[in-house]
């Protein structure tokens, strides 16, 4: 964002100076990265006057003048058409360095004369183009500064440029009066007033707007008017020279004019050659692969979906970003259009995108505008063409309506202290809501229309601590509690749930916090409601017993949402549960339930019914985010909330149970009124072994530099022996090679006869310190085939 010192002061009636200015920016949070100041590169220039010229003796072009300057008279060689005696002129003495020439000036001889000096024209000293001969000027005293020259009669040619960065937050400042605005609330002058004064339209618009019902979410409201009888041309002076500053071009004077408001208020404007498009301008969304030539002369094809704005010929501007070629005002621009609309910051933000445009509109519009100043800032427009064009206004049109975005919320002067650590009268504190355009009506401030960023009691406390200024904060060291390096706050345990319910989280559950006291009969199911766990004075009936796991809690969450239509849920809780009365009768539990199905349904089919490996993998994941071993038993016999043939128990031997996973008994989830299919896991946190080192180094990196073995086995087994059976017994056939068993096919049926079944794993042999021969390979696959027959009956398949 740029903006020139003197259009600052238009709105800020200031006595700072530039340094000042650009170091409240700063500290206000609006950092300023450039200063251009041209005063500064033209300090040493002066004026003087030639008091004598004459012909060079050996050179038909030059002239040897005499010139007066402060130091006194001079000798000075020029070579331009206008040097003569009698002119005041602008003097670069020895020493000076010139910038549109980039050399410092030296005393020198120009065949055989010596110069003492240069007098400069104004492309030499970076002021024009103009540089065919050397500045004269209507006035000044010799001697006297060239850069107080300019600033008294061309202020504009030495006018200072600070550019300042915006931060996405604060789309207020990509307005000159905006900027103003925070310096008048810092107290480094006053905000100028500025009241718009409607213009009376002066006949009926001809030229109607509409906006499409599906548009209306991203362009609430759309006003123009048309404006007759105008004459187009060059911009006035004081125009194109702030336009210039700030790096644009000017083009006409009706552009110039939506430029202008642009900058000045942050209110993006459109103007249409009113004899170029339809009666009625409509807004709506592109179909797709629609084609507009812009302004920048590129064309461009519209996306499904982009909003647009159109006549009975078609597309005559991409709404909110850039207008079109062909319905462009010009020179012979008679009639114009003058278009002022509020567009969505996110819609204008995708299609910028997807057109990869980038011009100051589509900047504006995404960061978000002032939608209260929409016709405000038209009325604005319409007066200054009428100032600088003439023409007569018709009366505005409007499709839509302004969007409400009023918003108040409590101004707790007490919280500056509690967030920041200042301690600021409040009296102080709603003056600077006040100077700032908030509305105070006892303690609550009315946000402006144009601060789209504060919203909440806390962004009050950063605008008052932002315009006291966040270095009076007063660095204050914390108490140390011990000496030396401080222990850990958090145990191990701690640890562990914390990372457990991240990483549950992570998977996408969602967290429940439910009460540790159920009812009598939910508790019953799941193991508790003895009178050990009972409460002596229960706050109601429903919550008599302390809980003994997790699951019921989850199961009441689950058929409340079931209740209310969502049937798909992922719910977890990590927290106590009791196995008694007393204190030390209570464990930690990380308990997830899944319901419903994988995902919404879908032509591909992938939604499908959760089942007990979904929760496996899930128990996997926890148990492996807080250490527990990488080798584990899968086996059964878990307690009967759990369905007797679907579920598994994660442990490190038959008495060692680290988690359960599985789908729940249909007889808990009857009596829970719960729509099944439904499959949870439950880990004890507690029962994962600790480090046996608990420093913060990991463990060297192991890698088996010999060749891994597998080989395939078939069992035939009678039907109703497990596959995890098989599994366990052939892991325990030689725990130091086998690295992992698996099963890969199942067969029924065929030859095998009536009651039987095929079982394939993959045994994967992974020897440590020498290459496996044929034999040793045998005679591990001997032990895997006499522990398999042994556990399960099983026979090998021929």
């Amino acid at each position: 964002m740029k903006f020139t010192l003197s259009w600052l002061k238009d709105h800020l009636d200031t006595t700072a100076s530039v340094e000042e200015i650009a170091e409240a920016l700063t500290d206000l949070g609006l950092e300023v990265e450039e200063i251009t100041n041209p005063a500064e590169r033209l300090k040493d220039f002066t004026i003087g006057r030639v008091t004598h010229a004459e012909p060079h003796p050996d050179a038909d072009r030059l002239r040897v003048c005499t010139v007066a300057t402060g130091a006194g008279e001079t000798q000075i060689v020029c070579g331009a058409p206008n040097a003569r005696e009698g002119i005041t002129v602008v003097v670069a003495k020895p020493g000076t360095y010139v910038p549109g020439i980039d050399t410092t000036i030296q005393v020198g001889k120009i065949r055989g004369i010596e110069s003492h000096g240069m007098m400069c024209s104004e492309r030499e000293m970076e002021l024009s183009e103009e540089h065919n001969g050397i500045i004269e000027l209507p006035s000044g005293e010799v001697g006297q500064s060239f850069a107080d020259w300019l600033a008294e009669n061309e202020p504009a040619k030495v006018d200072p440029v600070i550019e300042i960065a915006i931060t996405p937050n604060r789309p207020d400042a990509l307005g000159v009066r905006g900027v103003a605005r925070d310096l008048a609330a810092r107290g480094l002058g006053t905000l100028k007033p500025r009241e718009t004064v409607p213009v009376p339209g002066e006949f009926p618009c001809p030229v109607s707007v509409s906006i499409d019902e599906d548009t209306l979410d991203g362009c609430p409201v759309f006003a123009g008017r048309l404006i007759r009888g105008v004459k187009n041309g060059p911009s006035p002076q004081w125009l194109q020279d702030q336009l210039k500053a700030i790096g644009l071009r000017p083009i006409s004077a009706l552009v110039d004019v939506t430029n202008f408001f642009t900058f000045d208020r942050n209110r993006p404007l459109h103007v249409f050659d009113a004899d170029k498009v339809g009666a009625a301008l409509r807004v709506h969304r592109a179909q797709g692969g629609e084609t507009l030539l812009a302004l920048d002369e590129k064309e461009y094809t519209m996306p499904a979906g982009a909003m647009v704005i159109s006549d009975d010929k078609g597309i005559e501007s991409i709404a909110g970003i850039m207008g079109g070629e062909e319905s462009g005002c010009s020179d012979a621009t008679v009639n114009v259009f003058v278009e002022s609309a509020f567009w969505d910051h996110i819609q204008i933000a995708l299609t910028g995108r997807a057109l990869k445009i980038n011009s100051d509109a589509r900047y504006r519009f995404e960061r978000g505008i002032d939608p209260a100043f929409t016709i405000e800032g038209l009325e604005l427009a319409t007066q200054m063409i009428l100032d600088l064009c003439g023409g007569e206004p018709s009366e505005i049109v409007v499709a839509g309506a302004i969007p409400d975005v009023s918003r108040a919320y409590r101004l707790e002067p007490a919280r500056v202290q509690s967030l920041v650590g200042m301690d600021i009268p409040e009296s102080e504190q709603r003056q600077t809501l006040t100077r700032l355009g908030f509305r105070l009506e006892g303690n609550m401030a009315h946000v402006p229309s144009w601060r789209p960023d504060v919203q909440g009691e806390a962004d009050l406390v950063e605008e008052v601590a932002r315009i006291a200024s966040l270095t009076g904060l007063k660095g204050k060291p914390l108490p140390r509690l011990t000496d030396g390096v401080s222990k850990p706050v958090m145990t191990p345990m701690q640890r562990r749930l914390q990372i457990g319910r991240r990483t549950v989280a992570a998977l996408g559950y969602n967290e429940c916090v439910t009460y540790s006291f159920i009812d009598q009969a939910s508790a019953v199911l799941f193991g508790g409601g003895d009178d050990a766990s009972m409460l002596e004075n229960p706050i109601s009936s429903d919550m008599s017993h302390l809980r003994p796991a997790l699951l019921p809690g989850l199961l009441q969450a689950a058929a409340r949402n079931q209740a209310r239509g969502y049937m798909d849920l992922a719910l977890f809780e990590v927290g106590p549960a009791f196995h008694g009365g007393e204190p030390e009768q209570q464990h930690a539990l990380i308990t997830g339930l899944l319901i419903g199905r994988t995902g919404p349904k879908d032509v591909h089919g992938a939604s499908r019914p959760v089942d007990v490996f979904d929760a496996k993998a899930d128990a996997e994941a926890v148990l492996a985010a807080i250490g527990a071993p990488a080798k584990v038993q899968i086996l059964r016999g878990a307690r009967e909330w759990w369905h007797p043939g679907r579920h598994g128990k994660i442990c490190l031997g038959p008495k060692k149970v680290l988690g359960i996973f599985g789908e729940l008994h249909p007889r808990v989830l009857e009596a829970m009124d719960v729509k099944g299919p439904a499959v949870a896991f439950t880990i004890w946190p507690a029962e994962v072994p600790l480090p046996r080192k608990a420093g913060a180094t990991r463990p060297a990196l192991e890698l088996r530099d010999l060749q891994a073995v597998e080989r395939d086995f078939a069992f035939v087994v009678d039907a109703e022996v497990e596959a995890l059976t098989l599994v366990n017994a052939a892991t325990g056939a030689d725990k130091a090679l086998i690295e992992d068993v698996r099963v890969f096919d199942e067969f029924q049926g065929g030859n095998l006869g009536e009651g039987k079944k095929s079982l394939a794993i993959t045994v994967r042999l992974q020897p440590t310190d020498k290459t496996l021969t044929e034999k040793e390979i045998e005679a591990v696959a001997a032990r895997i085939v006499e522990k398999v027959t042994k556990a399960t009956g099983a026979s090998l398949r021929g």
